[in-house]
Formats: structure tokens, C-alpha cells, sequence
């Protein structure tokens, strides 16, 4: 979102991780996704992406100053202890669970350490830092749009009705559209033999 928002011409390769094209591991051996190619540059991490295209183009400030320190912790407590508890919900069968820590008090912890949270900060604003999109909204988006969809007939009747019109904004806005396109998974040409 943050490439397109940036109007930075991509060209996109669709990855399968179980079939890891070798184009892909030559510039980025540790093989994960999202990795950004730009001459002898490499960026291999979502948020480093998005600060490097907001850096080349920021039209409507999300990286506007008089928030930014606050943004990233709340980027932070997402990427770290709500992202850990999001893997955790979504994946219990995944991950080993101790009797006691079930999916539903998974679920309560989420809730208490940033779902709620969230729908505080939204209280009187549309965005998570006032009345315009930054780095944190779209950041965080699809973290909480991943929460949603783990178990969407109780995120629909749960009692977030602000969170839930952020997300629903997010969803469907021109530029999350723009950029929720199926690609064909992206395979290596075969070397032609002499």
C-alpha cells in the first residue's frame, strides 16, 4: 500500500514458499516476503519498505513528525506483542500451548493489550493519531484486518464499533483495492542448456 500510496512503479512477483525461485533467494537468502529489489538495494522487512517509499514520497504526511515517536511504539506493540498473540489465535494447532493458555484467553489478551486499546484511541478520531491516515493506520491494518477474518461472526458482534470502521475504511479504500490483485506465482525461466 505504502509503494502505491508512494506512486513507486513496482514490478510484483507473486512467491510460492514452499517452491522459492532462485531469483529470489539470490538477492535475499533468508527467503521470506515481502523483499524489495532496487538496483544494488535490498530491503527485506514490511515496515522498512513502506519508511523507504514514504521517504521518496509522503503527498499526505503519514510520516508527519509530530506524531511519528508515538507511532512507532504503537507499531512496535503490534509487531511484537500482538502480532505473537495473532499467530497464537490463529494458529493454536501450530503452536504449542500450555493446558491453561487457551485459544479463548489468547483472545482475551489480545483484546486487553491492543484490541481495546484501539477502539480507545478511536474514540474521537477516524484515524489511530487524529483526523489523517500516518504510518501507524497502515501498518497495523493488516494485522487487525488477519484478527478479524480469524473468526469473523464474532469480530462482527463484538463490541469494537470503532475499530470496526477503521477496518471497514481500510477495506474499501481505492488504494487497498488498487493493490488486492491475484498475480500468478512467479517461476524462474529455465536455463537453456548448450
Amino acid at each position: 500500500m505504502a509503494l502505491a500510496y508512494a506512486q513507486i512503479p513496482v514490478e510484483i512477483r507473486e512467491i510460492s514458499l514452499r517452491e522459492k525461485p532462485a531469483s529470489m533467494l539470490a538477492i535475499s537468502p533468508k527467503g521470506t516476503v515481502p523483499v524489495l529489489q532496487c538496483g544494488e538495494l535490498v530491503i527485506e522487512q514490511s515496515l522498512e519498505i513502506m519508511f523507504w517509499a514514504l521517504q521518496k514520497s509522503d503527498p499526505d504526511q503519514w510520516l508527519k513528525s509530530s506524531v511519528l515517536d508515538e507511532a512507532w511504539q504503537l507499531i512496535e506493540l503490534n509487531d511484537s506483542s500482538f502480532k505473537a498473540l495473532l499467530d497464537q489465535y490463529k494458529y493454536p494447532e501450530r503452536i504449542k500451548l500450555s493446558p491453561s493458555l487457551t485459544r479463548e484467553a489468547i483472545l482475551e489478551k489480545a483484546i486487553q493489550t491492543f484490541i481495546a486499546p484501539l477502539e480507545e484511541r478511536l474514540g474521537s478520531q477516524p484515524f489511530l493519531f487524529g483526523e489523517q491516515i500516518s504510518i501507524a493506520d497502515i501498518a497495523i491494518f493488516p494485522f487487525i484486518r488477519q484478527f478479524a477474518m480469524v473468526d469473523k461472526d464474532w469480530f462482527d458482534s463484538a463490541p469494537f464499533p470503532r475499530l470496526k470502521k477503521w477496518l471497514d475504511f481500510h477495506l474499501e479504500s481505492p488504494l487497498f483495492l488498487g493493490v488486492m490483485q491475484k498475480y500468478p506465482t512467479w517461476q524462474d525461466l529455465p536455463l537453456e542448456s548448450s
